[in-house]
Order: C-alpha cells, then structure tokens, then sequence
C-alpha cells in the first residue's frame, strides 16, 4: 500500500467519523485498471477562453481513437463536493502525470464556456468575439474548500504544496486553513525500502493527516450552515482571467 494511500486512510476515518460522504477520487487507476483514461488538454482557451467548454467537449474524438475520457465522471464528482482534500506524493519533484492530466483538464473549471453553442461547437473565430465582448470569466467551483497533503523524501514539497493551493485558489476555491495545506517529509534522505518504517515511526505527520481532515470537516460544516461564505469578501475580480 503506497504512503500516499495509507495517509489518505487516516483522513478518510476523520471524514467518516465526521457525517461526511466521502468520495475516493483515485487517481492511480489510470496506471492499473483497464480502460481508464485522461486525455491532455488541447489548449482551446489559447484561441480564446469561450472556446474551451465547461465541462470540456474536446473529447471523446472517435476519429482519432479518444475515448473512454475519466474525465467525464470526474467533473461530475468535482462539483458534487462540497470540498476536496488533494493527497500527492511528488515524482521527479512535483506533481505526478494522473494529478497533472487532471489540472491541466480542469482549466475549464476557471472561465470555461457553458454554452457550446455560443461557439458553434469549435469555432475559433466566434470564441474571440465572445472573449472581445467582454468574456466575464466564470469560476464553475468558486465556493468550495480544499486541503492538501503533499509528501517527498528528498526536495520539492514546498514548491508543490503552493502551486496547488495557487491553482485551487486561483479557481476560487477557499482554503480550510493553513492547517490544511500539509508538506512533510517521510524518511528525510532515507531508503526507499524502508519509507513504510519511516512513516510507521512518524507519528506527527499521521496526526497533521488527521488534522488537515477536521480542519476540512470544520470548513465544511461552516460552508453548509452559509458561515463560511458569509465572513468572505465579496469582491469583483479586477483581473478576471
């Protein structure tokens, strides 16, 4: 059982114990079970951020052989949280290749056009005239709570653990806490035959796990009850790409 799995276990028992439904979003399968897929972004909103659809019409391409795109069901459970806990180890120093795809597809999510027929489908020239019109942007997950768990051995945890909670915030998602934004080391500069040791013997970053769950779990009963939006600033995005 990877580290990462067994520290989204010690999260999950919080949320569980929480009256909280989980939904185990698990990215790994990509790599071992049959007929799952996350195609790459084709980069639409470069052209023109209408032209990149919400949620995203680029696939399945029957032409091309695209198809089976998890990505259809991950939309789906994406906007039926009501908040998300990333939990990531680091491969080569940042994010591995299945969370990755999911970012990458997830540029939808901050700006993406509802209305595949305002572009005639693909139609570049009508996306620009819509972005020039005066495109207002819209955040599709603006509201939700997040928390993280990013884990190394060696070097790269700080770096990823802020471009997460940047793309997150970016998105407009809020964050529970700066309890909930974890990066830890787990066997500092040790054997990777022996991490599984490392972690049984690191009893802190077991209870910051829990932690960042009850800050999430916390953020989520305020989120429910209309608290946590209410003490938010409402504020236009002077910026709004």
């Amino acid at each position: 059982m990877s580290k990462y799995f067994r520290l989204l276990t010690l999260a999950r028992e919080v949320l569980d114990s929480s009256d909280i439904e989980v939904d185990t979003l698990d990215l790994s399968l990509l790599t071992s079970k049959y007929g799952r897929h996350i195609h790459p972004c084709k980069g639409c909103a470069a052209t023109a951020m209408p032209l990149c659809h919400w949620t995203c019409s680029c696939y399945p391409n029957h032409f091309l052989n695209q198809t089976n795109d998890w990505m259809a069901d991950i939309y789906e459970r994406w906007t039926a949280a009501h908040a998300v806990i990333i939990i990531s180890p680091l491969y080569g120093y940042q994010s591995p290749s299945p969370l990755k795809l999911m970012i990458d597809r997830m540029v939808c999510a901050d700006g993406g056009n509802a209305d595949p027929t305002a572009t005639g489908g693909k139609d570049g020239s009508k996306a620009k005239a819509l972005e020039m019109a005066g495109w207002r942007y819209p955040q599709h997950l603006a509201g939700w709570v997040y928390g993280l768990i990013i884990h190394g051995d060696v070097a790269g945890i700080e770096g990823s653990r802020r471009s997460l909670s940047d793309w997150l915030d970016w998105m407009g998602l809020i964050s529970a806490d700066a309890v909930a934004r974890l990066d830890r080391y787990i066997g500092y500069f040790e054997p990777c035959a022996t991490s599984h040791e490392a972690l049984n013997r690191d009893v802190s970053v077991q209870e910051e796990a829990r932690n960042v769950a009850r800050t999430v779990a916390h953020a989520v009963v305020e989120l429910r009850t209309g608290r946590l939006h209410a003490v938010q600033p409402k504020l236009d995005r002077t910026r709004p790409k």
